[in-house]
């Protein structure tokens, strides 16, 4: 079981690693971007589509690690309730589970639009990207978020201990 954790943790930091790779990106591009605009009067034609499509990257990467490690904002009005009774981690666990299910929509959703772009063959403005490959990628990393988010909900029912043991 320790190698699974491993494994799970190492998983774990290839979307973040993406993120970081695209912001760093897109922080060179923008630098670029107003250096150009403001020394030479030419500006980057595509940084506002490429903004837009590293945006896509940073924010869907990290929505499975997010989403596990409840960095979403959260309303703790009812968290006393739950503590007293001891029923945070039922809590915690259905709403892991309910909340990955509910995915299910928009990752069949947001399929069947990158499926429609890729049957138009729309691409960006200025460099011509297909666009359903942003689909694609919405598309992969919202499963991803919706299947790890399953998981951590039973491991909170089920298996609290190896919960306690990842985060260490």
């Amino acid at each position: 079981m320790p190698s699974l954790l491993k494994l799970a943790r190492a998983a774990s930091a290839v979307p973040v690693v993406i993120a970081c790779i695209a912001l760093f990106v897109l922080m060179v591009m923008t630098f670029c971007d107003v250096i150009l605009r403001s020394v030479f009067n030419a500006p980057i034609e595509a940084a506002t589509e490429l903004t837009r499509i590293f945006m896509a990257i940073i924010v869907f990467s990290v929505l499975p690690v997010i989403s596990v490690n409840g960095g979403h904002i959260a309303v703790d009005l009812t968290d006393g309730i739950f503590l007293r009774y001891r029923l945070h981690r039922l809590r915690d666990g259905l709403i892991l589970i309910l909340s990955g299910a509910m995915l299910y929509w928009p990752v069949q959703r947001v399929w069947v639009l990158a499926d429609r772009a890729r049957d138009y063959g729309d691409v960006t403005e200025y460099l011509g990207i297909p666009t359903f490959y942003i689909g694609w990628f919405i598309t992969l990393f919202t499963a991803i978020s919706a299947v790890a988010m399953i998981v951590a909900g039973l491991l909170h029912l089920f298996a609290p201990r190896l919960l306690s043991e990842a985060s260490q």
